[in-house]
């Protein structure tokens, strides 16, 4: 089943559900920068998020500085944002929470 890139109407109302996330890549993909106290911190999210996108089958691209991980979310097969970015968005939130 082919995956769908969520309207402007959609990915809008996903947006205002997902605080700290934006728009990037003139609207295709959503993005969110984590600061942590330290790199250890910054390294256990990442291989807790990087379990959730395994089992997911839907994988984050990312950059980490020390205590900073930039997060950028997209369904390049979707061309766009799709529900797989919004869910996945929602449970790397929930790993901070």
């Amino acid at each position: 089943m082919a995956i769908a890139e969520l309207t402007e109407t959609e990915r809008n109302a996903a947006l205002a559900e997902l605080a700290g996330w934006s728009l990037s890549r003139e609207g295709k993909a959503i993005e969110r920068t984590f600061t942590f106290t330290d790199f250890s911190e910054a390294f256990a999210f990442m291989t807790r998020a990087a379990l959730l996108a395994e089992k997911a089958d839907h994988h984050p691209e990312w950059f980490n500085v020390y205590n900073r991980v930039e997060v950028t979310l997209t369904t390049h097969d979707a061309g766009g944002v799709s529900q797989r970015d919004v869910a996945m968005a929602k449970a790397m939130d929930a790993l901070v929470a």
